[in-house]
């Protein structure tokens, strides 16, 4: 749900950007494509439990999404991380 935010947020700014994931969980398994206004998406959810918004989990998506690599789906704690060492994200 927090990638479909940013992404929902980056796409009504007209932004055109990669969005990378890993596709089995393992890092040696990428998927990079590019997604822009004009590209039709859809998301597809499991279970019938709506997760919470993390706000911070949030703001550090749409600050990676503007890094040379463009959006990277990062977990909760991975997220977290980088607000850490990126103290001036908010």
């Amino acid at each position: 749900m927090h990638l479909q935010i940013v992404i929902q947020q980056k796409l009504a700014k007209q932004e055109h950007f990669f969005f990378t994931w890993h596709p089995s969980g393992r890092p040696d398994n990428e998927m990079t494509i590019w997604v822009s206004p004009h590209v039709h998406l859809g998301f597809r959810y499991s279970g019938s439990r709506h997760p919470k918004t993390s706000k911070a989990w949030l703001v550090a998506l749409n600050a990676i999404s503007y890094s040379p690599r463009g959006l990277i789906a990062v977990g909760e704690e991975e997220a977290a991380r980088y607000l850490r060492e990126n103290p001036g994200v908010r």
